[in-house]
């Protein structure tokens, strides 16, 4: 049987979504042991979105074929008895045969949480990057129209791709809050460190150091140096993920 998880964690301590045989501290690898050994069988699973490491997730879907009689709900129960505190499952449920959670993803939202003022922010400290340079807010939005549309976005990416580095980003919007200040990223896909490279850029726009039109220029050279730096992974938060015809499987904004 085919089984939806919508899953939230604490991304801090972790080398990331994705297995890694040199350590046992990635989300991915914490739920397929605890599967492994609620099955007596290796279970893999597949995610959504491979967040990096120090990255957090509000609503990362996943999905696992299990052989079990367990009904859905004893899963739910299980998983989040022997999961770490960081790792929480919020849904298990029967999914079509040919569900896949990545594949038939059509739209990813991440949200990159700045504190302005890290004083305000003492208990979300861990998930926003402290700021606190005088940012230009007008002037990181007309930025940000640059970047939406479908663009080659390989000089936002941190490594060489060798698939295609074409991607859709459909909205980039601002939200300002009492010291803070949150950009939403909503696309198709994203490249390693995408949204980290494309937020760095929008700070060094946001504090003077180059313009809003310097953006078309990565596009053309598709040159890593020339965007901006990357910004820290503890900001960044996996929002939700958007499947045709199946809206359950998000969160509410």
């Amino acid at each position: 049987m085919n089984y939806r998880m919508l899953i939230q964690y604490d991304g801090t301590r972790y080398n990331g979504w994705q297995r890694q045989q040199s350590t046992d501290m990635t989300i991915q690898g914490k739920i397929e042991s605890v599967l492994s050994k609620m099955t007596g069988k290796p279970v893999e699973i597949h995610g959504a979105g491979r967040t990096d490491a120090g990255v957090h997730a509000l609503g990362q879907v996943a999905n696992v074929h299990l052989d079990t009689s367990m009904p859905p709900a004893e899963i739910l129960r299980y998983l989040n008895r022997w999961l770490p505190e960081d790792i929480g499952i919020l849904s298990v449920e029967e999914a079509p045969p040919r569900f896949h959670s990545r594949l038939n993803a059509v739209s990813k939202r991440y949200d990159y949480r700045i504190a302005t003022n890290p004083a305000l922010h003492v208990f979300d400290r861990k998930f926003m990057y402290p700021f606190t340079e005088p940012l230009n807010v007008p002037a990181m939005q007309e930025a940000a129209s640059f970047l939406t549309g479908e663009h080659d976005f390989q000089g936002f990416c941190a490594r060489k791709m060798k698939k295609s580095t074409v991607r859709r980003l459909d909205s980039v919007t601002f939200a300002e809050e009492p010291g803070e200040l949150c950009i939403s990223y909503r696309g198709n896909g994203f490249l390693y460190y995408m949204v980290r490279i494309m937020t760095g850029t929008l700070i060094e726009i946001g504090t003077g150091q180059r313009t809003p039109e310097s953006i078309p220029s990565v596009f053309e050279t598709k040159l890593r140096e020339q965007a901006g730096f990357t910004a820290p992974a503890r900001g960044l938060t996996l929002v939700n993920i958007d499947y045709q015809e199946e809206t359950s499987w998000t969160l509410n904004e």
